[in-house]
């Protein structure tokens, strides 16, 4: 199999047959976690809604700088694609899978030891503190599974293939809609799990779906299948990897410097009790999905424009981002017109508590909006991430995190209570998004593109 012509249809559909499995998977993903919570807070209560939700910042710590890998190694394997260079898009592949495994087991590890302090420094509510470290020390240990099932979608996206992370995360998904409630009452002699039920779910659906991820490829003879002849790139090639590194660092940092900005807004909520505890968690759910749809497009925008430099088809890439801007206020903007409307009903399937519940609307009611914001300036810094251009546009996002989120939401809170920490998202959204659209017409549209070696 070798990379595809240039298609002649037009962008925009070019665009969608590659997003429209994108958006779905990360849907798919955000509903693995959302499955669980909805029986975790229906089945358990509130206390262990509380206790997952306290978690989920300190996870998305752990798993930043693999995200960011798998950024990386999708712009540089897209390149590779897009040059119809089969052999070094395997060794891209082998190259960030093994990493990241070796990673994965690394961060496990130590996690899995810190987790109670961790928790503790960020003030977890003591009602909630043993549960949620029992929930950790689970996904703790799932760490190195999570690594490679990033990465091995985010290299097939590289070559244009996203039904088949779509296909996994149906066969994840199923697992987990079936296994979760089971592991809560007890299953085949085995006691109640209790909160820990989710996290063992998703390790269970996670194997499966590597599993027919590898069985699928080698059905299709796929370029990326783990054939005899994929095994000499099952090895770090420092010379890919570096890029890779480079590339995915601003991506991972972001991430990174995003997480610590929630985790010390987490800790300002905790100050609020378990109740608005369990709200954010609730809301963060719901903004995964309304979010999800928008980093999808910029990663979509981001590949094709990489696989458009590495195929020397220049004049693209403006259409790309055209395109990739329109697509996301049609799209992130009415998914979050339809949230902001249905907010009550959508944090009801969380949370039982019918105050709780109305505190999570109007939180959902702020929050939805900075997600179109983000959507925006994700389209270009995306683009440009696709030439090799990282520095200034990571330096923008992670001044706004590092600097602007946090101030921004303690003002908020101390001028409007709780509702006001999530004021401080849209805010600072807004203002990168001028940030990376200044930068992109004033300065990057004036530079030369040329593929990476």
């Amino acid at each position: 199999m070798h990379a595809a012509a240039p298609s002649p249809r037009p962008l925009w559909k070019t665009f969608l047959v590659f997003l429209g499995p994108l958006v779905l998977t990360n849907m798919l993903q955000a509903l693995s976690g959302t499955l669980n919570n909805i029986y975790v807070g229906q089945m358990l209560g509130i206390g262990a809604l509380a206790a997952v939700a306290a978690f989920f910042p300190l996870l998305m710590f752990f798993v930043a700088f693999v995200i960011g890998l798998g950024s990386g190694a999708s712009v540089l394997a897209g390149q590779a694609w897009g040059a119809n260079d089969i052999e070094r898009v395997r060794a891209i592949a082998g190259t960030v899978i093994c990493a990241g495994a070796l990673l994965g087991a690394a961060i496990g590890v130590l996690g899995f030891f810190l987790a109670g302090p961790l928790l503790r420094l960020l003030g977890t509510p003591p009602d909630v503190l043993p549960d949620a470290i029992a929930y950790a020390r689970v996904m703790m240990a799932f760490l190195p599974l999570l690594f490679v099932s990033v990465l091995t979608a985010s290299v097939l996206r590289g070559v244009s293939d996203t039904v088949t992370p779509l296909l996994s995360l149906l066969v994840s998904s199923a697992v987990i809609l079936l296994l979760t409630p089971a592991l809560i009452r007890g299953w085949t002699g085995l006691p109640p799990l209790g909160v820990t039920s989710g996290a063992w779910a998703t390790v269970v659906a996670t194997a499966l779906s590597l599993g027919w991820i590898a069985s699928h490829l080698l059905r299709r003879r796929h370029p990326l299948a783990p054939d005899r002849s994929f095994g000499p790139h099952w090895r770090i090639e420092p010379a890919l990897l570096r890029p890779v590194v480079r590339l995915g660092i601003p991506t991972g940092l972001f991430f990174i410097t995003g997480s610590l900005a929630d985790l010390a807004l987490v800790s300002i909520v905790n100050s609020h009790g378990s109740r608005a505890t369990a709200a954010w968690g609730a809301v963060s759910q719901v903004m995964a999905y309304v979010q999800f749809p928008a980093m999808s497009i910029s990663i979509t925008a981001s590949v094709l424009a990489a696989q458009a430099i590495g195929g020397g088809r220049l004049e693209q890439v403006d259409s790309v981002t055209r395109v990739g801007l329109g697509m996301n206020v049609a799209l992130t903007g009415g998914l979050a017109v339809l949230a902001a409307l249905l907010a009550p009903h959508i944090v009801g399937l969380f949370i039982t508590d019918p105050q709780v519940v109305l505190l999570a609307a109007r939180l959902l009611h702020i929050a939805v909006w900075g997600a179109v914001l983000l959507g925006l300036g994700s389209v270009f810094s995306g683009v440009m991430r696709a030439s090799g251009t990282v520095l200034v546009p990571t330096t923008i996002t992670l001044s706004l995190l590092a600097f602007v989120l946090y101030p921004l939401g303690w003002t908020f809170n101390r001028l409007f209570g709780l509702q006001g920490i999530w004021m401080a998202h849209p805010a600072t959204y807004l203002i990168g998004l001028t940030l990376q659209a200044c930068y992109f017409y004033g300065v990057w549209k004036k530079k030369p593109l040329r593929r990476l070696g």
